[in-house]
């Protein structure tokens, strides 16, 4: 798996991702050198490479930066690649962003325009990243805990339910990448439904919880 963006989310997504016996290639905007403390607590199984390189070694690639930097991205190596994107878009971070300010466009349809190849799948951006390391549990759990995705090719969410299956999650496919508003900062679904910040172990959330959470979800 790549990892372009190694901050809290992508971290985890990799640690998670190797106890599930995946190897992982982060990298950062900073360069492989920075993420060498990272990489030394991760272990053998992570490395650390510029993004245009953990973007080509990935079967998936995961995306995990600020929205501003989406121009920044290796659109060629992410051609025809799973990506999974995590992000949010915060004006008072990213600046703002007219098509994002006006709803014209979800962040992961605007993420597209910048890798036009590659199929995205939205996934991760709508928990915190000390429930998702710890809320995961073996399959058949009792309190299993359920993520959303969206995306618009088949493929691609097949390959990112059974990636979210391997690391300890349930999946709920909330539909088309045009539908991803429904799990943007601030909505039902995003955040609340794992339990308080304050509250670093969280709660588990069933299927039934995610679907609701979604639907009530209000432009």
């Amino acid at each position: 798996m790549g990892f372009i963006g190694s901050g809290h989310i992508g971290s985890t997504v990799a640690r998670l991702a190797i106890e599930a016996g995946y190897r992982v290639v982060l990298s950062n905007s900073r360069g492989p050198e920075t993420l060498a403390d990272t990489v030394a607590e991760l272990g053998p199984w992570a490395s650390a490479a510029t993004s245009g390189e953990a973007a080509a070694a990935g079967d998936l690639v995961v995306v995990t930066v600020p929205v501003k930097a989406f121009p920044d991205l290796p659109a060629e190596p992410l051609a025809g690649k799973t990506v999974i994107d995590t992000c949010n878009y915060g004006p008072e971070r990213d600046g703002h962003i007219p098509e994002l300010d006006s709803s014209s466009l979800t962040s992961s349809e605007l993420l597209l325009r910048y890798i036009p190849d590659a199929m995205v799948v939205k996934a991760f951006n709508n928990i915190f990243f000390k429930h998702l390391q710890s809320l995961a549990r073996p399959a058949g759990a009792a309190d299993r805990s359920y993520l959303p995705i969206a995306g618009d090719s088949a493929p691609a969410k097949a390959a990112v339910t059974e990636f979210i299956a391997s690391i300890g999650y349930g999946v709920l496919d909330a539909g088309p990448l045009a539908d991803s508003w429904r799990q943007a900062t601030g909505t039902p679904v995003w955040g609340t439904p794992y339990g308080p910040f304050s509250n670093e172990k969280g709660q588990p959330v069933d299927e039934d919880a995610i679907r609701v959470a979604l639907a009530t979800a209000t432009r």
